[in-house]
């Protein structure tokens, strides 16, 4: 019997780790940077035909719909990470790899291989009309980015939604564990924290469906990670940095594309004491295929996921304004027992996550909160709480699956 396929809408932002998270979805099961991956698939497979069983949604039919997203968060400043991704997305890529860059004949190439559509009109009316093809609650979205376009979506048509769409799941904030973008934001958070309040923290008046909705925040996703020596000893062992560009004699058009961009990501981890790629967004993605859309009568009390996988319901709120603060996922510690005090760097806190998850009891906080008189007594309205991962099948089988789905490695 053939596996069934799951719809899923992919919302992402232009970066290093989404490109990866999109090659590890078309192994599984699909602006610019997204047109350079598959130039190079389509290059790898001109090369070594063989390969095409590993693809099998490279050209769908029918092809998937690219759709330009929103320009800008719902309110407040536009922020990028620039300073990670490069300006282009891909490490600066454009400019120190110019062989990488989309030939003239690409638009042709499109034509008559449709891997993809482009959708020059308004995005959101295409996706909704998409969306409205589809049965019932059999739709994944993904939001690898900010949550902006999924907040626009529902503003045209909350309906359409809440009735097709049977999961979300989204990598975003930091709950526990310090911020990658500030001290205590993550950044997809910090980009639209207003996006965020909008579709999950506001009371009774969220406008998503809590019980289908699943986070990923920094606190799971930061241990599962890319090691570079392990990619340089199983994928290209020419690998360095950008002091040594990848060449792509003696290696294919792939791998040629991996090295490019990971040389200059390798370098700004190793300024932040890692030689490794946090797998972010790749998490979500391996979230989303392990968990497929459920239905009404599949919901419980507890959050709906395959066995290895597990979740908590977390309650907390989002800074908004703050000078300092933005995009801050604010927990009550004083009341929420599944709380923790963040430690000093984010190693420290993952070692006391790991010590606090070992036997998966109730997650007490480390320090002794201070009681103060109030004006009220904190009020905690746990059925507005948001379903957040825990438990994954652990970061060598995320390890072991990325490097056999997208470059046909072992892993060393």
């Amino acid at each position: 019997m053939a596996e069934k396929r799951i719809p899923v809408i992919i919302d992402t932002d232009p970066g290093v780790d989404d490109i990866v998270a999109m090659c590890f979805d078309f192994l599984q099961k699909p602006v610019l940077n997204i047109f350079k991956a598959y130039q190079a698939i389509a290059r790898h497979l001109e090369l070594f035909p063989d390969d095409a069983p590993r693809f099998p949604n490279f050209k769908p039919a029918p092809p998937p719909l690219l759709i330009k997203g929103s320009a800008g968060p719902l309110e407040g400043e536009l922020h990028s990470a620039q300073y990670f991704h490069g300006r282009d997305g891909l490490g600066d890529i454009a400019n120190r790899h110019p062989e990488l860059n989309l030939k003239s004949d690409f638009s042709k190439f499109l034509g008559e291989n449709p891997c993809l559509e482009v959708v020059d009109d308004d995005g959101f009316d295409a996706l909704l009309n998409l969306i409205c093809s589809r049965p019932r609650r059999t739709v994944t979205y993904v939001a690898l980015g900010p949550l902006t376009n999924l907040a626009l979506l529902i503003q045209k048509d909350r309906q359409v939604i809440m009735d097709t769409i049977g999961r979300f799941v989204s990598m975003g904030g930091a709950v526990d564990v310090p911020g990658n973008t500030s001290p205590v934001a993550e950044f997809n958070f910090f980009a639209d924290p207003y996006a965020v309040k909008r579709l999950l923290l506001s009371g009774p008046k969220s406008e998503l469906p809590l019980d289908r909705f699943i986070l990923l925040p920094l606190d799971i996703t930061t241990p599962h990670e890319l090691p570079f020596p392990i990619y340089k000893k199983a994928v290209d062992p020419s690998f360095t940095s950008t002091a040594e560009p990848s060449n792509p004699l003696n290696k294919s058009p792939l791998t040629h594309f991996t090295s490019s961009f990971f040389e200059r990501t390798r370098e700004i981890m190793l300024e932040f004491g890692k030689d490794a790629m946090e797998l972010h967004d790749i998490v979500a993605i391996w979230c989303a295929i392990c968990n497929p859309p459920v239905q009404d009568e599949q919901l419980t009390e507890e959050c709906s996921l395959s066995p290895t996988w597990r979740a908590r319901k977390r309650l907390f709120d989002i800074e908004r304004t703050g000078e300092l603060c933005r995009g801050m996922l604010v927990v009550d510690r004083r009341e929420d027992e599944s709380a923790y005090a963040p430690g000093a760097n984010r190693a420290e806190v993952q070692r006391l996550l790991d010590k606090l998850h070992a036997e998966d009891g109730l997650w007490e906080s480390t320090v002794v909160p201070a009681r103060v008189e109030v004006e009220a007594r904190p009020v905690v309205e746990e059925a507005h709480g948001v379903w957040c991962v825990t438990h994954t099948p652990g970061p060598e089988q995320i390890l072991r699956l990325l490097l056999k789905r997208i470059w046909n490695a072992d892993l060393p």
